[in-house]
């Protein structure tokens, strides 16, 4: 037990209307009976340690990460990290690097493709390279970090460079956590980065910036079964950019980055002979510049959109882009990418909540109502976090979706049990103004809760034993669902489906997945 969770279980162990003396010797029977052998003692220190040491290993990595991928492109070069470890302890350590590159080979399959190591496959190479050596563990870690990190050398403006980008790419991160599954605020997120990079690194160039998403072709099918529609731009761009639709038979390089799955980068595009311009007003004259489109990736490497810059309103003639303006873009990329399939993730989660809902409505109509949270960060504080209210159902089945309101713990006495459910993960029971409240988590892969149901069950504090089974198995589904939706945007997973309908497309599958789960579990039980 944390300390929420042991301060939670006593509140629950005492009831709601103890007194002061009653809760003095609870404290004192604890302090005397509560005893610990030396063997569980030891077995303790044990876990703090190990758990303390994979924290300092995980800081120290994310650190080498950050130094060697200078450009903060979010990926490091396979074959270079390769060449460095190979060259550890003056080569006498190949066959060690040799079986850890196989294995890692295996848990990423597609790394023998693309050739890119994510920070989480950067760190699983290492633990695994590690693992091969015959040095002491702990010896053996801090040798090698030491090692990587005095390989590569960065000089002080590259440094400042970094840490600004990261900055930028961070807050592409914070917008999709804040946003409330809009998008909106994430495209501005990486329009402002771009656009401030250009101004602080990349010469005070001026570009244009767009992003297009692959969309199933239904208009016109018989000019492509894909079409690129493009969902944001930069402000001047917006009257002749956004909302358009590029099709498969019109000029483009964008079509071939998504196939070839590689930037393309057109440094003239006034020699290039199949650029499509979308401002039909612009004189051939001017309709000069750079041109790089880059490939969105998902975490098994599937394309599905471009990021797309240019410079043609640049009049500078040497306006191109650089090799480490190219880098940072391509983070920019990743950075989005994890945004958008966060936010992705959490519309998939509250479609499976809408459809546990529905399930559980006509099963327990002694629920007079239910409330699903979500969870976003604090913005007062790093560690605190917010509760964005996002469906609610009452007994006659009625539902209405949320865009707002996001509570705080701050002035939210009478929904504090909320913030309870979030510190602790576990259920709690409480009353406010005479209705029992039962807050549910749901957590995310790690344990941690991402959100949460506030179940109204009116004056009853207890439920009929049959609406209490059916409630009880409709919280077990939806944490099930809720997991196999998680691990469908992990990067070494690959999605596994049960039932031939969930083949069919990705929103269904999203609908059907709580079904699924509740017939696994049927299953099971026959």
């Amino acid at each position: 037990l944390n300390l929420p969770q042991f301060v939670q279980l006593m509140e629950t162990f005492v009831g709601e209307n103890i007194s002061l003396p009653t809760v003095k010797r609870l404290i004192a029977f604890i302090k005397e009976e509560y005893k610990q052998t030396e063997e569980k003692k030891t077995e303790q220190l044990e876990k703090v340690q190990r758990i303390y040491r994979l924290a300092r290993w995980k800081l120290l990595l994310e650190a080498l990460f950050e130094k060697w991928d200078n450009n903060a492109s979010g990926f490091l070069d396979l074959e270079e990290v390769d060449a460095v470890l190979s060259t550890y302890k003056e080569g006498m350590e190949k066959e060690a690097l040799r079986k850890a590159k196989k294995h890692l080979c295996s848990n990423y399959p597609q790394l023998s493709k693309v050739g890119k190591l994510s920070p989480k496959a950067f760190q699983t190479f290492l633990e695994l390279f590690v693992s091969e050596l015959t040095d002491d563990e702990d010896e053996a870690i801090d040798n090698l970090v030491e090692f990587l990190t005095t390989s590569v050398k960065r000089s002080h403006t590259e440094l400042l460079r970094s840490s600004a980008r990261r900055k930028w790419l961070h807050s592409i991160q914070q917008a999709a956590e804040t946003s409330g599954t809009s998008m909106k605020p994430v495209y501005k997120a990486v329009l402002n980065a771009l656009s401030q990079d250009a101004e602080a690194h990349g010469d005070n160039k001026k570009i244009s910036a767009y992003i297009a998403l692959l969309e199933k072709n239904q208009l016109s099918p018989e000019r492509g079964q894909i079409l690129l529609h493009y969902v944001a731009c930069t402000a001047d761009d917006a009257p002749y950019v956004l909302n358009q639709l590029l099709y498969k038979d019109m000029k483009g390089v964008s079509f071939a980055a998504v196939e070839e799955g590689k930037p393309i980068h057109v440094p003239r595009v006034q020699l290039h002979g199949n650029i499509h311009f979308w401002n039909d007003n612009r004189p051939v004259e001017e309709r000069r510049g750079s041109l790089l489109v880059l490939p969105l990736h998902d975490a098994r490497w599937r394309v599905f959109g471009i990021l797309g810059l240019d410079t043609l309103r640049d009049q500078c003639e040497k306006s191109i882009f650089l090799t480490h303006e190219i880098s940072f873009y391509q983070g920019v990329s990743h950075a989005f990418s994890k945004a958008y399939h966060h936010i992705c993730a959490l519309e998939d989660v509250l479609q499976m909540a809408v459809t546990a809902l529905n399930w559980l409505h006509p099963r327990a109509p002694s629920i007079h109502s239910v409330i699903m949270y979500l969870v976003e960060p604090g913005k007062d504080k790093v560690w605190d976090y917010a509760v964005h209210k996002r469906i609610t159902t009452d007994n006659t089945g009625l539902k209405e979706i949320h865009s707002s309101p996001v509570l705080l713990r701050k002035g939210n006495f009478l929904r504090d049990y909320l913030f309870k459910c979030l510190d602790s993960s576990e259920v709690i029971h409480t009353s406010v103004h005479g209705e029992h409240h039962v807050a549910v988590p749901l957590r995310d892969l790690s344990g941690q809760a991402l959100g949460m149901f506030d179940i109204n069950t009116g004056h009853h504090q207890k439920l009929p034993s049959h609406e209490l089974k059916d409630l009880q198995k409709m919280l077990k589904m939806a944490q099930a669902a809720c997991s196999e939706i998680l691990k469908k945007y992990l990067e070494e997973t690959e999605p596994t489906y049960i039932l031939e309908a969930e083949r069919v497309a990705d929103l269904k599958h999203t609908g059907i997945l709580f079904h699924r789960c509740m017939l696994q579990d049927l299953r099971e039980c026959v």
